[in-house]
């Protein structure tokens, strides 16, 4: 069950929305307040309790996955990633999904 978060969104501020859910975000798992492993809330129910649109959180999310500290856990969601010294580590979310097409081809052209 993932964990209920305590961000918030201000649309008056300067920074984006998206990076404001960053940030926040961040803070939690810098201070500890979000463990390894913690599944966060699915993008469409954090979006609907911020009331914010979905790529909203989406971008918040990717970042941190980018930066390494959160890891896709499939169908399961997104979790804190463990260790928080992964930043840069071997294995990239954000780097694969872009060219995963080019790799999907490649490999199937090996498999026959």
């Amino acid at each position: 069950m993932a964990t209920k978060l305590n961000v918030r969104v201000n649309r008056k501020r300067p920074e984006s929305m998206t990076r404001q859910i960053r940030e926040q975000l961040d803070t939690l798992i810098e201070a500890g307040t979000l463990a390894a492993g913690t599944l966060l809330p699915s993008e469409r129910d954090l979006a609907n309790t911020l009331k914010v649109a979905r790529n909203v959180v989406r971008g918040a999310y990717e970042q941190l996955m980018d930066a390494g500290k959160l890891r896709s856990e499939g169908r399961r969601g997104r979790s804190v990633s463990g260790g928080g010294g992964s930043r840069g580590g071997t294995k990239k979310s954000g780097g694969t999904k872009k060219s995963g097409g080019k790799a999907t081809k490649s490999s199937k052209a090996r498999k026959k």
